[in-house]
């Protein structure tokens, strides 16, 4: 099979679409995946370091408000991208086109829909993104995380699947999260508090943790992921604090341990992330970002929220609630115990592979 996939812009976008072409090579090695991207964005060194192929397209997205005179150049170059997709599209000979949402996928999937190749769009959030509400009369399939996303998309049209995450998600057994205590330096006899704020990470967050620090947490250890955008300031207000109980630092590269390590995971609401926390079933408090586009991350939480599955805070009550919502937890272990059950209810481990089964198949070709 010959597949294009094609989206980004954020890591919500991409680690999905490498997860799905991981799929597809495990079910038939010889398959052939071309990833479409946005010219300057991340896709563009994400893909390639994980192994695949990416050409770029200078796609950018709408501005709000969408009647802004900024769009009228943003439309030029759609039409630019669309004449480069199609291009792409002749030149790959693609069984099948996977959009991911995102700026690039908006025109690599409309030149498909011209060109009769088969689409099938993967959507992370509970709020469904621009691109792929506008895309999805094209699709053949739209698989999506959340129930009740007929409200965006044709029902008939809609596969429950999960969002693909990295195989080394796992629910962790009693062995892994002593590994994880291990690595990270807690004690095995605290309560860990895993705080992650994304890649860049997240300034509400990481002040919420230097309150925490400040006041002492005598409780618990806490795991803190600040963000390379915040390294160098996290730096300075560590400088002469001895904190026994505090790992931290801008990246961490063994996610899977520190969810294993922790008890109670403090998080942006990001689709990816949540997905993995349903995996790992973590007691989570999402504080959801409220700059991000149609406020998906506050519409993501809540689908969790609904079912017990997780506590939210707003981005602006953080500095005031959160450090209260974490004691409160670590005293309630009972409480931890029912978020963790209810989380790992909606859990979906095998998107990726059921994803890449229905590329097969929408191709002409099962596996």
């Amino acid at each position: 099979m010959r597949a294009i996939i094609s989206g980004g812009g954020t890591g919500g976008h991409i680690f999905p679409a490498i997860s799905i072409a991981g799929a597809i090579k495990a079910q038939d090695p010889e398959s052939e995946i071309l990833f479409v991207g946005a010219i300057s964005k991340m896709e563009m060194t994400k893909v390639p370091a994980a192994g695949y192929r990416i050409i770029g397209i200078p796609a950018r997205g709408l501005k709000r408000p969408l009647w802004s005179p900024s769009n009228i150049g943003v439309a030029i170059d759609y039409l630019r991208c669309k004449s480069k997709a199609k291009k792409i599209i002749k030149d790959f000979k693609p069984d099948i086109v996977v959009g991911v949402g995102g700026y690039a996928s908006a025109a690599i999937v409309g030149a498909a829909a011209t060109m009769n190749v088969p689409i099938l769009l993967q959507e992370q959030n509970s709020f469904a993104g621009l691109v792929n509400r506008r895309n999805a009369k094209d699709a053949s399939l739209v698989c999506v995380a959340y129930n009740g996303m007929e409200r965006f998309f044709p029902k008939e049209r809609i596969l429950l699947t999960g969002n693909p995450v990295r195989s080394d998600i796992v629910r962790p057994d009693a062995a892994m999260r002593q590994e994880g205590r291990k690595f990270y330096g807690m004690d095995p006899d605290r309560k860990c508090i895993f705080v992650v704020g994304g890649s860049l990470g997240c300034r509400t967050l990481n002040e919420c943790v230097k309150q925490i620090i400040e006041k002492g947490h005598p409780n618990y250890d806490i795991i803190w992921q600040c963000g390379s955008y915040y390294k160098k300031e996290c730096e300075e207000f560590m400088v002469g604090r001895n904190d026994n109980g505090l790992f931290w630092s801008d990246f961490i590269k063994r996610m899977d341990l520190a969810y294993a390590a922790a008890d109670i995971v403090v998080s942006r609401a990001g689709a990816g992330t949540i997905s993995e926390l349903c995996i790992a079933g973590k007691c989570t408090i999402f504080v959801p970002s409220p700059i991000v586009a149609e406020d998906h991350q506050t519409h993501n939480a809540q689908a969790l929220v609904k079912e017990n599955a997780a506590m939210m805070i707003k981005d602006a009550q953080a500095k005031e609630q959160l450090k209260d919502a974490v004691d409160a937890l670590v005293a309630a272990p009972e409480r931890i115990t029912a978020y963790e059950e209810n989380i790992l209810k909606m859990a979906k481990s095998d998107a990726a592979k059921v994803i890449a089964e229905k590329c097969f198949e929408l191709a002409g070709g099962s596996r």
